[in-house]
C-alpha cells in the first residue's frame, strides 16, 4: 500500500518542475480568453474606425474599378492597378490585424506570462499515434471541452437571439427606411447584438481561466518518489553527503591531532574534556587552541601529549570553559586570560629544576563561563 501511495500524484509541483515545463513550452493556456480578446479587439477597432474603413474601402473599389480605354487594352497596366488596390486594402485592414495580434499576445501573457520555447516547435511523432488520438477523444478532458463548447454556444446564441428579438421591429422597418439611415440603423443593431454575445462569452472566459489554471497544476502534480528524487538531485544523496561529512571530520581530526605535539600544555577535566593550547611569546597576542575534544577524542589527545612529553594539567573548570567557548584555531576568550596564565606559569615552573610545583587551588574562571557552575 505504501508503494502504491508513493506512485500516486498527490504532491504539488515543485518550482523546479514548473520551470522545466516552462522551458518546454508547457504552460496554462485558455483558448477562450484568446478568442474573447480577439473578438473584443476587432470589435473595438471596427466600432471606432468602421466608418473610416468603409469609406476607404469604397474609394479603393471605385479607383480599382475605374479604367480608361487605354488601360483596358494594356494588361501590364491592369496588373499595376490590381496591385495598388491590394496594397491599399491591406493598409486599411492593418489596424484590425495589429489589434488582433496584440490581443492574442496580451491574453497569453495574462495567463502564463512570456514563454518562448523552441522545443514546442519540434516534431513529436507520438502525437500521430491513432490509439492515443482515440484515447484523447474519449477522455474526461474531451468531455469537459465538449460541455464547455455546448455551454459557450448556448450562451452566445441565447444572448444574440434575445438581443435580435428585442430589436425585431427595427429589423422589419429597415426595408422602409432610406438607404443611409437603414445602413446606420443596421450597424447599430449589429453592434448591440455583438456586445450581448461578447458579454455572454465573458462568462465562459470567467469560468474557463480558473479551470485551466487548476487543470495545469493538477497535471503537473508529482508523486512522492519524484519529490524525493528531485531533492536528491538538488541537494545530493543524503548517504553520500553524510559520508563526505564523515571524511571531512576525520581529516579535520587528523590535522588537529598533528598539532598536539606542538602544544605547550593540555588542559583536562580528567574524565571528559581535553584542550591543547599553544603560545609563542612575541609572535602571538594570546594563547591559541590547537586541539580539543571530549570522551575518546580527549583520551587520544592526552595519549599523544604523553608520547611527545607535552605537559598535562588537570584544571576542570578551565577545561570545561575552554571546550565550550573556544574553537580550534581561535584565540582563547579574554575572560579566561587569567586562568590560562595560571596554567602557563605552572608549566614554566614545572620545566625549572627543583621540586614539582603545586597546582593552583583556585582557578580564576568566571562562573558564567563554566558550564557546570551555570547548570548548578
Amino acid at each position: 500500500m505504501a508503494e502504491d501511495s508513493d506512485l500516486e500524484r498527490t504532491e504539488p509541483a515543485s518550482a523546479r518542475k514548473l520551470d522545466k515545463a516552462r522551458e518546454q513550452g508547457q504552460v496554462a493556456r485558455s483558448r477562450e480568453l484568446s478568442t474573447f480578446a480577439v473578438l473584443l479587439a476587432s470589435g473595438g477597432i471596427l466600432a471606432s474606425l468602421g466608418l473610416f474603413m468603409f469609406d476607404a474601402m469604397q474609394r479603393v473599389m471605385q479607383n480599382g474599378m475605374t479604367f480608361s480605354r487605354a488601360e483596358i487594352a494594356d494588361p501590364a497596366r491592369m496588373l499595376e492597378v490590381l496591385t495598388t488596390a491590394s496594397w491599399d486594402a491591406l493598409l486599411i485592414l492593418l489596424p484590425v490585424a495589429g489589434a488582433v495580434l496584440l490581443a492574442t499576445i496580451a491574453a497569453n501573457l495574462m495567463v502564463s506570462g512570456w514563454v518562448f520555447s523552441a522545443e514546442a516547435l519540434s516534431a513529436d511523432f507520438a502525437r500521430m499515434n491513432p490509439l492515443q488520438g482515440l484515447a484523447r477523444m474519449f477522455s474526461w478532458q474531451a468531455l469537459v471541452e465538449l460541455a464547455k463548447a455546448l455551454l459557450k454556444g448556448g450562451l452566445i446564441a441565447g444572448a444574440a437571439g434575445w438581443t435580435i428579438w428585442l430589436q425585431w421591429e427595427g429589423l422589419l422597418n429597415l426595408a422602409a427606411e432610406p438607404l443611409e439611415t437603414a445602413v446606420a440603423h443596421f450597424g447599430q443593431i449589429t453592434l448591440y447584438t455583438f456586445l450581448a454575445a461578447t458579454a455572454a462569452f465573458a462568462l465562459v472566459v470567467a469560468m474557463d481561466v480558473p479551470f485551466q489554471l487548476w487543470h495545469f497544476q493538477h497535471q503537473m502534480r508529482m508523486t512522492k518518489e519524484e519529490v524525493r528524487q528531485e531533492q536528491k538531485e538538488m541537494e545530493g544523496d543524503p548517504q553520500i553527503k553524510a559520508r563526505i561529512r564523515a571524511v571531512m571530520r576525520e581529516a579535520a581530526r587528523r590535522r588537529m591531532m598533528q598539532a598536539v605535539p606542538k602544544a605547550d600544555v593540555v588542559v583536562t577535566n580528567p574524565l571528559h574534556f581535553a584542550v591543547a593550547l599553544e603560545y609563542q611569546e612575541g609572535r602571538m597576542s594570546a594563547p591559541r587552541v590547537v586541539a580539543k575534544g571530549s570522551q575518546l577524542v580527549a583520551e587520544r589527545i592526552k595519549e599523544i601529549a604523553r608520547e611527545h612529553r607535552v605537559p598535562i594539567v588537570e584544571a576542570p573548570p578551565l577545561a570545561r570553559a575552554l571546550h565550550r567557548h573556544a574553537e580550534v584555531g581561535d584565540v582563547i576568550p579574554a575572560a579566561l586570560f587569567s586562568a590560562v596564565a595560571q596554567v602557563l606559569a605552572y608549566v614554566y615552573r614545572l620545566r625549572q629544576p627543583g621540586p614539582e610545583p603545586e597546582l593552583p587551588a583556585d582557578w580564576q574562571v568566571p562562573a558564567e563561563l563554566d558550564p557546570a557552575t551555570r547548570a548548578a
